[in-house]
């Protein structure tokens, strides 16, 4: 489940959402794998969810170290 609300991403640390990001990366590689080899996937906007959802971890992420949240 990508979808991560704001609640949850400001009680996350910075540990945690670098552990998210490593899993969303690789959920993402398989997905583009699965495409590229000419498979189907079950829900094609899943792709741009996880890359939304690993700019707003990234985006988090930098804000918690400059500390701003």
């Amino acid at each position: 489940m990508p979808i991560l609300r704001k609640k949850q991403l400001r009680k996350m640390t910075i540990d945690e959402i670098d552990k998210k990001i490593t899993e969303l990366r690789s959920e993402l590689f398989q997905q583009r794998s699965l495409i590229a080899g000419g498979g189907a996937i079950e829900n094609p906007g899943k792709i741009k969810e996880l890359r939304r959802t690993i700019a707003r971890l990234l985006t988090y992420k930098r804000l918690r170290e400059l500390g701003k949240i």
